[in-house]
Order: C-alpha cells, then sequence, then structure tokens
C-alpha cells in the first residue's frame, strides 16, 4: 500500500506559528496544503492507484480529492485510520455535516460522533493500527490502495514520522 499523510491544515499551519493548539477542530487545509494536495496528483500518478482508503477528517479528504478526481477513484470513508485524539484538530465533524459537506462519498458506515475520545490512549491507537493492518493484509490488491491518514496513526504503523503531504510504500 501507499500511505500518505494529509497536506498542511490550518491547524499544522497556526501551531508551527505560535507553538500552541490553535483551537481548531477538524481543519481545513491551508492555502499551501490545497496547493500540495493538486501537486500530489502528479507526484503519485505512476503508482498504479485503483483504490483510495481515507480518514474522515476534513483536512485528509482535502488531501485525497484531487488524487481521487484525477484518478476516477471514489475514496472510502475509513475511520480506523483517523487521527489519535489528542489535540483540538482532532474532534471531527458529525457524520451528518460530513454528508452534507461531501455528497458523493459514503458516510453510511459512520457513526454520528465517530472519532476517539481525547486523550486516547496509546492502547486503544495501537488497536485500531493492528485491526487496519489485519484488514489490509486481507484485501487482494493492497498493493494498489493509496491510504490517507495523520501523523500519530502513521507512526503507529510504520515507526516512522511522516511530514505533512509525504508519502512512501509500506509493506505489511
Amino acid at each position: 500500500m501507499i500511505i500518505l499523510r494529509h497536506c498542511e491544515s490550518e491547524f499544522n499551519r497556526l501551531y508551527t506559528l505560535t507553538g500552541r493548539d490553535p483551537g481548531v477542530a477538524d481543519p481545513c487545509l491551508s492555502a499551501q496544503g490545497r496547493e500540495h494536495a493538486r501537486r500530489l496528483v502528479h507526484e503519485l500518478a505512476g503508482e498504479h492507484i485503483t483504490r483510495i482508503l481515507v480518514s474522515p477528517f476534513t483536512r485528509a479528504l482535502e488531501t485525497a480529492a484531487p488524487i481521487a478526481k484525477a484518478l476516477g477513484i471514489t475514496p472510502e470513508i475509513t475511520p480506523l485510520v483517523r487521527e489519535r485524539g489528542i489535540y483540538s484538530c482532532d474532534e471531527g465533524s458529525p457524520a451528518s455535516a460530513l454528508c452534507s459537506a461531501w455528497p458523493r462519498l459514503d458516510f453510511a458506515g459512520l457513526d454520528e460522533i465517530w472519532w476517539s475520545d481525547l486523550p486516547e490512549s496509546d492502547r486503544h491507537l495501537q488497536s485500531r493500527v493492528q485491526r487496519f493492518r489485519s484488514f489490509m493484509a486481507a484485501q487482494p490488491a493492497s498493493g494498489e490502495t493509496l491510504v490517507v491518514s495523520h501523523w500519530w496513526f502513521l507512526l503507529g504503523l510504520c515507526g516512522d514520522s511522516l511530514e505533512n503531504g509525504d508519502w512512501r510504500h509500506e509493506h505489511l
């Protein structure tokens, strides 16, 4: 599979400026993040992606959108790959609000309040990572799957810190 950390969000931009949690729930991408997401279309063009699994957070959805559009793929909402509940940005938007904002995506399997409690324990995060590993191991075309996720989740999955918009191949 290919793992991708979402591009820079407004939370990331403000946190970098101040070093403090800016109190922004479910932030959208910053202008720089939106531009980076558009560039990813070209970076990932030769990777033979046939499936996109995406976290329900807005910043992940906005990162996946231009890639999905270019490839003619409808992203699959995958709450297992959501961010660890630590900061204000880790409070999501209710499923009903996401349905309104993203009418072409299927949020039917998402609880209205789907994000993790704050703070989410290491044990709970690692449990999600292991469930996702098992899920992906059972997928026939996992090597053609793009997973758009978040720093803490990807750290638990691959053991490395990915910067905003970084991607790489990850073998289970």
